[in-house]
């Protein structure tokens, strides 16, 4: 190694000790050792002249030194600190040109346009060939994580990777194309088995999840036990006020037609034989209506419910009679403690349920005696009032 060539390696060495930053895990001397390795490695293979060789080795050690100041622009701040450098050394203007040349060709964006360029380009990228890829690809990708460049997870960093194979890199030199070349193929395979297997260990976990979910949680069921319990309940509850109101309906009509036309002539001497069988029928109807009414009457509740009642889970507060007297935010919190406490929710609908099928077993008992009443006075009075003509007669 030439004089300048350690010159300038320990110039890199002690500039990236005292200010790269401790997020530069993978841009840092290590990083340039193996491109100046690789880089030599190629010129050691190939006919260049010894200027060029000293121009690219000198590249290769000072390429990512911009990294010591900012990860944006890196190879124009790499450009500025190696012409200093250079300068200081008094170098040839001719020779800093070219290294700043090579420097700018290291971007991922860049194509070479000459063989020196190609070689550089092609030392920079000569991890993709290597055993260790890995590690070193894994290292890049927290770098640009630590430095919010991207932020990607494996399989991302993974998929990217693979497209960077696979379609925006190649090797330049006819070196690294004979040499590199089917190791960085074999990285590909690797990546393609690695991505193959993640694919199918998250579909295995899907499943197991799904499985899992199926054996484990009977969520499904129980919710909808408990939305078709209520649904059937409440269509029997409907039930129940109509027909309550059909019995209410009939035996208005029945009364209005009674006053109208049947009781004015209850006046007459000649109709006094129809006076029982009329208040037998109005009496039936009066009671049929009366327990309609019971039949749908809503009960009034407190409305109220206390801190304790809420502890001991006494309390529905599912159902509005028992909470419509409280302030909102007593009630917020209590609906809180009831959604944070899975066992408390479960024993709410519960006796919602029981408490709905109670109400529902106090109608249709009403509703039974209604029916039967009105079945009752209808053949009561139809008897009474042929008894009535039977007599006139």
């Amino acid at each position: 190694m030439s004089s300048l060539l350690e010159k300038t390696d320990s110039f890199v060495s002690e500039l990236f000790e005292k200010e790269l930053p401790n997020t530069c895990i993978y841009h840092n001397y290590d990083h340039t050792k193996r491109v100046f390795k690789s880089t030599k490695e190629i010129i050691d293979n190939i006919k260049i002249s010894d200027e060029d060789k000293e121009v690219l080795l000198l590249t290769a050690l000072l390429h990512d030194t911009g990294y010591s100041r900012s990860s944006e622009n890196h190879e124009e701040h790499s450009v500025a600190i190696a012409k200093d450098f250079l300068s200081d050394q008094k170098v040839s203007q001719e020779v800093i040109d070219k290294v700043s040349k090579q420097i700018l060709a290291t971007k991922m964006e860049h194509t070479p346009t000459d063989l020196m360029e190609e070689i550089i380009r092609d030392a920079d990228a000569s991890h993709f060939a290597k055993d260790y890829y890995g590690e070193t690809s894994e290292l890049l990708r927290r770098e640009f994580k630590l430095n919010d460049v991207k932020k990607m997870n494996t399989a991302d960093w993974l998929k990217a990777n693979i497209d960077l194979f696979q379609n925006k890199h190649r090797f330049y030199t006819d070196y690294a194309k004979e040499n590199w070349e089917p190791k960085k193929e074999d990285n590909l395979a690797k990546m393609l088995e690695e991505q193959s297997k993640l694919k199918k260990q998250r579909k295995k976990e899907k499943e197991k999840l799904k499985q899992m979910y199926k054996e484990e949680s009977p969520e499904k069921g129980i919710q909808t036990l408990f939305r078709v319990t209520l649904r059937n309940h409440l269509k029997l509850s409907d039930i129940a006020d109509t027909k309550a109101n059909i019995l209410l309906s009939v035996n208005a009509i029945i009364i209005s037609l009674a006053l109208s036309n049947l009781i004015p002539k209850l006046d007459n001497p000649s109709n006094q034989y129809l006076i029982y069988p009329t208040l037998i029928f109005v009496t039936f109807c009066i009671a049929s209506i009366i327990l309609s009414v019971l039949a749908t009457r809503p009960n009034i509740t407190s409305g109220e419910f206390t801190h304790k009642e809420v502890e001991e889970k006494k309390v529905n507060l599912l159902f509005f009679g028992n909470f419509h007297k409280m302030p909102l935010n007593d009630y917020k919190s209590a609906m809180k403690d009831l959604m944070n406490d899975k066992d408390y929710i479960y024993d709410t609908m519960i006796k919602d349920l029981y408490f709905l099928g109670k109400v529902l077993h106090k109608k249709y008992k009403i509703l039974r005696i209604t029916y039967t009443v009105f079945m009752i006075g209808i053949i009561t009075s139809a008897i009474s009032f042929l008894v009535a003509f039977n007599t006139l007669q």
